[in-house]
């Protein structure tokens, strides 16, 4: 990472990395990417979010173009223990989680951050697909299982009633989900 700026993955190698620094995500408040982006930097804390322009109609009919996190609720932050305690105490973070394996991490995110540079159209995948049983973790719905019906903008669970043929399906998110 770069001298000024700490959210650019592209200037450094695994030998740059202090050693006493870990690799975290952390799970942000809703719509508070930005915020905590924001308060990182000031905090000199390395961090990574990638962003990607997401155009759309206004109701006046004119297109917009909005900077969006590819990963809605995630930041990848990089800092020693004061750092991650700096990282929770914003306001911003529900809970972090640190990350092994930090070499696949890194490499993982260069090549994320290679395809916004050369600006390809990118949708994020989840890791739970059509037709995978799956159990629920928590929510509402925790301990239903069932069996996912499609995946456009949102996941449905199908909890079928076997022998009337029929079911029911609820919009869930794949952090919900465990796949049996």
């Amino acid at each position: 990472m770069g001298d000024t700026q700490r959210d650019d993955l592209a200037g450094f190698t695994e030998v740059d990395l202090p050693a006493d620094h870990h690799w975290y995500l952390a799970y942000t408040k809703s719509r508070q990417e930005k915020s905590l982006l924001r308060k990182l930097r000031e905090s000199d804390i390395w961090h990574y979010a990638p962003q990607i322009p997401r155009r759309y109609r206004s109701p006046q009919g004119r297109i917009r173009t909005s900077i969006v996190p590819l990963f809605a609720n995630y930041v990848f932050v990089y800092a020693d223990e004061m750092g991650r305690y700096k990282t929770v105490s914003t306001g911003c973070v529900m809970k972090m989680a640190t990350i092994d394996d930090s070499q696949t991490l890194v490499a993982d995110l260069r090549q994320i951050r290679s395809l916004i540079a050369i600006d390809v159209p990118m949708t994020v995948e989840g890791r739970v697909g059509p037709g995978q049983r799956v159990r629920v973790r928590n929510g509402s719905f925790a301990g239903y299982e069932g069996i996912v019906d499609r995946r456009d903008a949102e996941t449905r669970l199908i909890v079928a009633v076997q022998f009337m043929d029929q079911g029911v399906s609820v919009k869930l998110d794949d952090c919900q989900l465990e796949v049996l």
